[in-house]
């Protein structure tokens, strides 16, 4: 850099003047013509320094008119730049169009877009939603997007996977069999799009809004597993067809893990017929206790359901079950209800406002213990009135009565 152009305009004191300057070759698009540059505003400083740079006198005016073309030449036949917009490149850097570089990297994220050769994935990125969450997980680095995408589209390929473990799956897909841990750039973007391919709709508002929804519950239906052994569901006399060995011990609660209901799915036999699903594993043992063979089939949520439980339920809504549900007279419990009866299909069993009055009239407390929270009930719009109402929390178990006549098979 010549050091006469740091003597014209380089230094602190004469940045804010560079910056408009610069400006000015910003918004013209790239290729225009030299034009006319008029600035306002101008200290005497800046107005000296224009004074010096163009070769005129110096003007007590505020605002000067500048010739780029004419200022051009001169820097030229200085030998100081080529021209005022190199000049300021020296000094500050080089300057961009930004509607350019907008264009320029639109382009190349469209290029990202159409080397996807998945054609369930690639629909989810026409959603801009989608292309964002691309974008944010690739840190806004075209290359490491195509990676991305060339590992979402090689585990995607694999599913549906039908009881694969997800270290596995991901070892033989990816080559590290941590790469589809929770947190991992590959498995967010796989399951954010398998959500979406389940749906059938690939223009949602924000693929990863699923608040209410745990990761090994999608992975789940994706045939996957994770933590396959862990909180198994809880059934009690549950059928399945006669040329298959049972599932559990007549009379007897048993527990049937996620690897087992994905690897070997059992044939439910239950076609038509009521089972009855309960939130806590005591009403279970309860109804054992009591009724043994002799009770309806019985499945446990044991709260909110996780992957076992969804899968289980999934299944037997699928083999034609009607279930029907009951829980804690809680804000959760009708909270769970909610999901049980909206994602499943279940009927409430004992669990409307008149349920929740009688229960009360023979409750062993008085006190007040139900949070101020309200939650409708879907079914009964009467229940959250009522149970706001008396403000009185009933436990599943302490109506094990009535829930015990209907469970009774004589």
């Amino acid at each position: 850099m010549d050091p006469r152009l740091l003597k014209l305009i380089g230094g602190d004191e004469l940045a804010a003047l560079r910056r408009r300057l610069r400006r000015h070759f910003e918004r013209a698009a790239p290729g225009t013509p030299p034009s006319l540059l008029r600035l306002g505003s101008l200290s005497t400083t800046e107005r000296e320094a224009l004074a010096l740079l163009t070769g005129r006198p110096p003007r007590e005016a505020k605002s000067m008119q500048i010739d780029v073309t004419l200022l051009n030449a001169t820097l030229r036949d200085a030998g100081i730049a080529g021209s005022l917009r190199e000049a300021l490149e020296q000094i500050d850097g080089p300057i961009v169009h930004p509607a350019s570089v907008r264009a320029a990297t639109q382009a190349r994220w469209s290029a990202v877009v159409a080397s996807c050769t998945h054609p369930a994935l690639t629909g989810f990125l026409q959603a801009p939603a989608a292309l964002g969450l691309l974008k944010r997980l690739a840190r806004q680095d075209t290359s490491a997007a195509e990676h991305l995408l060339e590992a979402a589209d090689a585990v995607l390929s694999r599913l549906p996977a039908g009881g694969l473990a997800r270290a596995q799956l991901a070892a033989e897909t990816l080559g590290d069999a941590h790469a589809l841990d929770n947190g991992q750039v590959t498995a967010t973007l796989v399951l954010a799009a398998w959500r979406q391919i389940e749906k059938g709709q690939l223009d949602a508002s924000d693929p990863e809004d699923t608040p209410d929804e745990r990761t090994r519950d999608v992975w789940a239906r994706a045939g996957v597993l994770v933590n396959e052994l862990a909180r198994p569901a809880l059934l009690l006399n549950l059928p399945v067809r006669a040329d298959e060995a049972p599932v559990c011990t007549p009379g007897e609660p048993a527990y049937v893990s996620l690897r087992r209901l994905l690897r070997t799915p059992p044939r439910w036999a239950v076609a038509g017929q009521a089972v009855f699903v309960c939130e806590n594993p005591n009403l279970v043992a309860i109804a054992a206790d009591r009724l043994g063979v002799r009770c309806a089939a019985l499945v446990c949520t044991d709260g909110m359901p996780a992957a076992a439980q969804r899968t289980l339920l999934t299944q037997l809504a699928q083999a034609g079950a009607r279930l029907r549900y009951h829980g804690d007279f809680d804000w959760p419990g009708v909270q769970i209800a909610n999901h049980v009866m909206c994602t499943w299909g279940a009927h409430p069993w004992r669990f409307g406002a008149l349920d929740y009055e009688a229960a009360t009239a023979s409750a062993s407390h008085t006190r007040r213990d139900l949070a101020d929270a309200y939650i409708i009930a879907s079914w009964d719009a009467a229940l959250a009135p009522a149970m706001q109402r008396h403000g009185l929390a009933i436990a599943e178990e302490a109506v094990a009565a009535p829930l015990l006549g209907d469970l009774r098979q004589d």
